[in-house]
This record gives C-alpha cells, structure tokens and sequence, in this order.
C-alpha cells in the first residue's frame, strides 16, 4: 500500500472516529458540553470548536494555501452546526486528497505561520500525520472528559473501523 492509500484510509477513519465521538457527546445536554472542564480550550465545546479551526488551518497548509486567522476562543457555532461543519470539512478534505496523484504524498509543503509569519517546511506525509495524531488526541480528551461527565465512551480504534469497513464491503459482495 502506498502513502496515498494510507493517507485515505486515514481521512476515512477521522470520519467515523468523528461521528462515534458525536453520538456519544449527543447524550450530553449543551450546558455539559459547555461547561468549563479540565480541557486546554476549556470545555468539549470549545475543544471541538478549536479542532475545527486547527482542521481548517492545517488542511489550508496541505492544499497550499494561504491561512493567516489566529484562533479566536468564543467564536463558538451551535452544536449541530459545529458537528456538521466538522463532517463536512473531513469529507471535504478525504475528496480533494482522492484527486491527488502519488507523488503528492511524497513531496513536501511550505507554508507561512500565521503568529510571526515565520517560513516553514514539511513533508506532506508528516503533515498528515500532524493532522491525524492531533485528531486523535483531541478526541481522546474530549471522549475521556465526556465519559466523566456520563456519556458513553466511544471506541474509536482504529482497528475497529478497519473490521467495520471489512463486515460492511463483505455485505456489499454478498449483495
């Protein structure tokens, strides 16, 4: 398997990993979500609200382009909205990487930060996997932080998409 393929069954994963964590934070009433937590962003509300900023900055730098916003703490959609624009934004994403040849993943990108307009450079593949491990941490704490608060906790392996996904082409074959 090259990175290409990788890298798409990564971006598949970060959307089911993404929903299993929405239908657990659905059991949680907004006044949960967004109370004040032991979070870096404060509550499971603001955490997703900055994974949807970091996501968007990211993917921004992946696809070449020029992201200069800073994150802005508070400037929080609803609920159902931050969800869909989260799923959207990663299955956004997972097409415009369909549409890239191999050689894409094996390249590197340059990009500006936008704190001190600072020049970096990073190879495609590490800034996937940036992307990626970050999702899985943030997910991490806010799953953790949720089960605390009575959600249920989502099993969001990996391992577990890959049999999911196996049980549900098996179906489509036996269709």
């Amino acid at each position: 398997m090259g990175f290409k393929q990788h890298f798409l069954y990564l971006a598949d994963y970060q959307h089911w990993a993404n929903d299993m964590l929405f239908d657990a934070l659905d059991h949680l009433d907004d006044e949960r979500r967004q109370a004040p937590q032991k979070l870096y962003y404060g509550s499971i509300h603001g955490s997703l609200d900055h994974f949807l900023f970091f996501w968007r900055k990211w993917v921004a730098r992946i696809q070449g382009v020029n992201f200069n916003e800073g994150y802005v703490p508070g400037n929080r959609l609803e609920w159902r909205d931050l969800k869909n624009q989260l799923r959207q934004e990663v299955r956004n994403f997972q097409r415009w990487l369909e549409q890239q040849p191999e050689s894409f993943f094996d390249s590197k990108l340059i990009y500006r930060r936008a704190v001190n307009q600072e020049v970096r450079e990073i190879w495609v593949r590490d800034a996937l996997t940036h992307l990626y491990t970050y999702a899985s941490l943030e997910r991490g704490h806010v799953s953790a932080t949720a089960s605390a608060l009575g959600a249920p906790f989502p099993d969001m392996a990996y391992h577990l998409y890959r049999q999911e996904m196996g049980e549900h082409l098996e179906h489509l074959r036996k269709a």
